[in-house]
């Protein structure tokens, strides 16, 4: 086994300082007919019942397609939960919308997505139209969530209409912060931080930490589902640093089994952890009634490397995935959370990372891990 001797290489690498209608749009952008079986649980009745709707059509797309957050989200207040709801339907539509492109059809999809921004301008404008966009006129009102971060989701996502590569991690880290690290500062709007102005943009810069571990936590879950779409996240330097590149990772289907594979994903996996770590402070700063949702999603997905590390790091032939018992145990360790009391010299104005400079791992270490 090469676990132990993966550790041993990535664990220096890391210091921690915490101091209705949609025009021009698709009709399954609109309709998702694929998610109106979902059946509401009786506090999600209780949404249909006051508001509509426009919250039960969020609900659905949320528990059709968000195991983790699906779960989290019981632990929110209902009226939380729905602008919750609100919010990941709008990230997810425009995600699905990207996720369609190809060689063929890039133009056409960039045109919706600038559409969907159009629509998302006049939803803070006042003038919402359809189902999504009336539930996030109504979160940005009632909680003041302030539009930038909306904007960077979209501006985020329409990077994936074209194969990008990422040379370093500092690339991949942009991208990371604006299809990812948005949603958290959204969400820290809707969980709510006690302590005033301040106090609230620190708990922003640990969420949008946060997002950024998830983000890479999606990349290394979906390596395997992303080189099908002709993807690579992975930054080159990274792939490097191993004696790999990006074209193999596309085209090289039993690459995983490459002895080469399992370290560089271990240091992935490793720096994952290190930022998971990093944010986990800003949990505390949360209103009391949403640190346990936060928690939830911190800790649900920080399982998912451990999945990964249990297949193997094969990630390419096969997805990694929480089991429902997993599932359960952070629902209930999460329910269970009790945040330890702020320490404002600890925290500092938010966590700050330091990241070794990139040197290449000799041949013959890898051979030894192997």
């Amino acid at each position: 086994m090469w676990s132990a001797g993966t550790e041993s290489i990535t664990a220096f690498c890391f210091v921690i300082y915490r101091g209705d209608s949609f025009v021009a749009s698709p009709p399954v952008l609109i309709e998702c007919p694929h998610v109106l079986s979902v059946d509401a649980d009786p506090e999600s009745r209780m949404i249909q019942h006051d508001h509509g709707d426009d919250a039960l059509q969020c609900e659905r797309i949320t528990r059709a397609h968000a195991r983790t957050f699906s779960l989290a989200s019981r632990l929110l207040p209902v009226e939380k939960r729905r602008a919750a709801f609100a919010l990941y339907a709008f990230c997810r539509i425009a995600d699905d919308l990207v996720d369609q492109a190809d060689h063929d059809n890039i133009s056409a999809l960039a045109a919706q997505l600038k559409e969907y921004e159009h629509q998302l301008h006049a939803a803070i404008a006042g003038q919402p139209s359809g189902p999504i966009f009336r539930e996030v006129a109504w979160v940005t009102r009632a909680y003041n969530v302030p539009p930038a971060p909306l904007f960077e989701l979209l501006h985020g996502v329409a990077r994936d209409l074209e194969a990008a590569e990422y040379d370093t991690w500092a690339s991949l880290e942009q991208y990371c912060e604006g299809v990812a690290s948005s949603v958290g500062e959204m969400c820290t709007h809707v969980f709510g931080v006690p302590g005033g102005p301040a106090m609230r943009e620190r708990a922003v810069k640990y969420a949008r930490t946060l997002g950024v571990a998830m983000q890479l936590t999606n990349i290394l879950r979906d390596v395997g589902e992303d080189a099908k779409r002709g993807r690579c996240y992975l930054p080159a330097e990274d792939l490097a640093r191993f004696g790999l590149t990006a074209r193999e990772v596309l085209t090289v289907p039993t690459l995983a089994r490459d002895p080469r594979w399992a370290p560089m994903m271990a240091y992935e996996v490793s720096r994952a952890r290190a930022l998971y770590d990093a944010a986990k402070p800003g949990i505390a700063m949360l209103a009391p009634d949403a640190q346990r949702c936060a928690a939830a999603c911190a800790t649900g997905y920080a399982g998912i490397l451990t999945a990964i590390e249990a297949q193997q790091y094969d990630t390419i032939s096969s997805r990694a995935r929480l089991g429902r018992l997993a599932r359960v145990g952070i629902l209930w360790d999460a329910w269970r959370y009790r945040a330890a009391p702020i320490d404002l010299a600890t925290i500092g104005d938010g966590p700050r990372i330091v990241w070794e400079p990139n040197q290449p791992v000799p041949p013959e270490t890898l051979v030894r891990l192997a």
